[in-house]
């Protein structure tokens, strides 16, 4: 049965579970579906662009694992019926090795961008001269 790299990021509410044990059971459903972990860290605790399932806060677990294809269909359902876990995002990862996925760490959030309230008031002389005296 040949195994390929993944990556897994695995969303949790914030507060609700301390991160050693979100990393205990992020590998653990792995592990339950012959999965192999390589690399398995916090990733980060953010605010949600949205909420979901009424948490305003999330906390990421990194996860790059080895496993079999079928595993991840497996793996997205037991995050599904979990009431810990509220999102799961698994990608390929075959391009990285080990010392990239141990080297990965959070980006900074962007900026929030300016919205049309947040904009001074425009004066008549911000204006070209032929607009203004018109």
């Amino acid at each position: 049965m040949a195994k390929a790299k993944y990556e897994g990021m695995f969303l949790f509410p914030a507060g609700q579970v301390e991160p050693e044990a979100a990393i205990a059971q992020v590998r653990g459903i792995v592990e339950r579906h012959h999965g192999t972990v390589l690399v398995i860290k916090k990733w980060d605790e953010r605010k949600l662009a949205y909420e979901i399932k009424r948490y305003k806060r999330g906390l990421y677990i990194l996860c790059y694992f080895t496993a079999p294809g079928a595993a991840i269909s497996a793996i997205t359902r037991d995050v599904q019926l979990s009431d810990d876990l509220l999102r799961v995002l698994i990608t390929d990862a075959s391009h990285l090795n080990e010392t990239e996925m141990a080297a990965v760490e959070p980006q900074q959030p962007a900026p929030p961008t300016p919205s049309f309230g947040d904009r001074p008031p425009r004066r008549r002389d911000d204006f070209p001269a032929e607009v203004a005296n018109a």
